[in-house]
């Protein structure tokens, strides 16, 4: 790696280690779940101190760390510009105009590493009030939706806008942050709220909201990435594969016990645990991999061309900003092979036996998991068998913080009780009950298989009539 043998400067300000003490600013997102094992985990268990190089050119440097916490991507570029961050993480189109703002204004950055991603665009999402009429992208046509500016979840917005050939018009269209706009969701003062993780999946699990629309039907990926300022990569590459390193450590803490490190989550971030898992748990929403794939530099790549089309970023060399020498030394330093997993866009799955139907799970489409309260998350191989023990345990006068299922046309996990199903009891012998986040698809579903519509309590009462 011919970038690790920049010599280190010590020259003092920030990004640099004069007085032998190098400032290092990690601009994070406490909030933002894909970020959580590039920034609150690291800080909370102290990974990225631990890994810091500490030898040769590094013997005699102290490191001052300062955790700068944002709610969305822009505020970290304004401090990556200003140099007081050298370190920052966002999403795809907040990282693109970070690029792009950066070579504009002599401050370039680098996308040095992926944090995670949803290969098929899941984790951005449009959600409205509960109580409202509103139940596909179609009922939006008029209607008032917030959005943070400049966030993925806007780039998500403008994509699905081009996808269907409908121009900013369609509705009207006013950027609020994920706190104003859930308040207002929550009080009606408008008629939807797009954001990214994880408020579609949050405000739903907090009973007040319902998500209409999934990043996952532009079939396009979106991830979070981490960037650097070169000149900082640059005089201290070592210190960037470093953080990469942490990151690494940081992704196997989570999913060596899963409802442990939601638990930990929730505690550091305020963030239901349950909703924690539900984006980085096994079959998650979200894949944690720190790999650049060649398909997400060509999602970001078209994601450039959407915000070119609208005018509303710099000229920027996707190609060329990208530069993933650093995670491949991590990766070469832990003895991985980085080829390999470059090629891989599994993550982990739902295993277990299914207590209710006697089977293992073997389908992770197929799977289902109940949270019991002040207990475990058990593993049910269909969503008749999940379903059929949420029953059981009610019998038994459990609790239950949640019931995830895999929705069957967009492939990704959902709250069950957020879910429409497809119900088909005709085969008494083969009954089927078929989980889907929008209404839409649970009609088609049931009307091209013969069976009804049902919601989550009707399809909880169907079932009680089953066979395991």
């Amino acid at each position: 790696m011919a970038a690790l043998s920049a010599a280190l400067a010590l020259t003092g300000g920030p990004g640099s280690a004069g007085a032998k003490t190098l400032d290092i600013g990690i601009g994070i997102q406490n909030t933002t779940t894909n970020t959580v094992t590039g920034g609150i985990v690291l800080q909370q268990l102290g990974l990225f101190t631990k890994l810091l190089p500490r030898t040769g050119k590094y013997k005699d440097v102290t490191y001052s760390l300062s955790w700068q916490n944002f709610t969305s991507g822009p505020p970290i570029t304004n401090g990556m510009m200003a140099n007081n961050i050298q370190i920052g993480m966002m999403g795809d189109f907040p990282l693109l105009v970070d690029g792009a703002t950066g070579q504009a204004t002599g401050n370039a950055t680098e996308l040095v590493a992926i944090l995670a991603y949803n290969a098929h665009g899941g984790g951005n999402g449009i959600i409205v009030n509960k109580d409202t009429p509103l139940y596909d992208f179609d009922d939006l046509k008029g209607k008032t939706i917030s959005v943070p500016f400049g966030s993925a979840a806007h780039g998500m917005l403008l994509r699905a806008l081009q996808m269907r050939g409908l121009t900013g018009d369609f509705w009207n269209l006013v950027s609020q942050s994920p706190e104003i706009g859930t308040t207002n969701l929550q009080q009606k003062r408008i008629d939807a709220h797009a954001d990214f993780v994880p408020f579609p999946e949050l405000l739903p699990f907090r009973g007040f909201a319902r998500k209409i629309y999934d990043g996952a039907e532009t079939g396009v990926p979106t991830l979070h990435g981490v960037v650097v300022r070169k000149d900082f990569a640059d005089k201290y590459p070592e210190v960037v594969v470093a953080y990469i390193k942490a990151v690494m450590e940081a992704n196997n803490w989570f999913r060596s016990n899963p409802q442990v490190a939601a638990e930990k989550i929730e505690d550091w971030t305020k963030i239901n645990k349950e909703v924690a898992y539900i984006y980085l748990g096994p079959d998650g929403i979200m894949t944690l991999d720190p790999t650049i794939k060649p398909a997400w530099v060509t999602a970001l790549t078209a994601d450039y061309q959407v915000l070119q089309h609208l005018n509303m970023i710099k000229p920027l060399d996707v190609q060329a900003w990208v530069n993933d020498t650093y995670v491949r030394q991590a990766f070469k330093d832990e003895e991985l092979d980085y080829d390999k997993q470059l090629k891989s866009t599994t993550g982990y799955d739902v295993k277990g036996q299914d207590p209710v139907c006697k089977a293992p799970v073997a389908n992770p489409a197929q799977a289902g998991q109940v949270w019991v309260r002040d207990g475990d998350i058990i593993s049910f191989s269909s969503p008749v068998c999940a379903l059929l023990g949420v029953r059981q345990y009610q019998a038994a006068g459990k609790t239950l913080n949640a019931v995830y299922l895999v929705d069957h046309q967009l492939g990704i996990k959902v709250f069950a009780d957020q879910a429409f199903f497809a119900v088909n009891d005709k085969d008494r012998a083969k009954p089927d009950i078929t989980p889907f986040l929008l209404k839409r698809d649970a009609e088609a579903y049931a009307k091209a298989n013969g069976g009804r519509l049902a919601t989550y309590a009707e399809a909880i009462k169907d079932v009680a009539s089953f066979t395991p």
